[in-house]
């Protein structure tokens, strides 16, 4: 064995090339645990990442979907808005019509009832027209039978007679003002 060590001494060593054996027990222990990793070990992680490929995949279909699903919830919403919108704006339109036309019954009703006042007032006032006219017939007639009485120095106590007297005079005073009030109107 000295020779050999001699030997080994005499050539110079490379130090990037390794002794033979170390390189073939070295080869061999790789192999093995090459073999041991791809028979037990490489099957594993082979599993794992196909799982978590197949995990990913699933998820982004899922996500997809989802969002595919939220798109159409989204415009599904703004397709409700708008016609939630629409019909707002119809029925404000409608509530401006019917509000118009409410206002325009009251103001006919107004004036009718205005006219209705009116019309009653005029009634009235001609009603109580009338009866001062009556009244003052009655009191104007009394005073002048009694006046005409004093002139003349006797009593006018027929009662008939008077009243003819009375309407006779009323009514030429009536005719008198009634033909002064065409000549007026004539003038015009």
């Amino acid at each position: 064995m000295n020779a050999l060590v001699n030997m080994a001494a005499e050539v110079p060593e490379n130090p990037l090339i390794p002794p033979i054996p170390e390189l073939v027990i070295g080869l061999v222990a790789f192999f093995i645990v090459f073999g041991f990793l791809a028979k037990k070990l490489l099957p594993n992680i082979n599993k794992v990442l196909e799982e978590r490929r197949t995990l990913i995949e699933g998820r982004m279909e899922e996500a997809e979907a989802t969002q595919t699903e939220a798109q159409q919830v989204l415009a599904d919403y703004r397709a409700q808005l708008a016609d939630a919108r629409h019909e707002a704006a119809r029925l404000r339109q409608e509530a401006q019509e019917q509000g118009a036309t409410l206002i325009a019954e009251m103001r006919a009703e107004g004036q009718r009832q205005r006219e209705e006042i009116i019309a009653a007032g005029h009634a009235q006032i001609e009603a109580d027209r009338k009866a001062a006219a009556q009244s003052l017939r009655q009191d104007v007639g009394t005073l002048a039978i009694d006046l005409a009485g004093k002139l003349v120095g006797e009593s006018l106590e027929d009662h008939a007679r008077q009243s003819r007297t009375i309407d006779r005079f009323l009514d030429e005073v009536e005719a008198k003002a009634a033909s002064d009030a065409t000549k007026a109107e004539a003038g015009r």
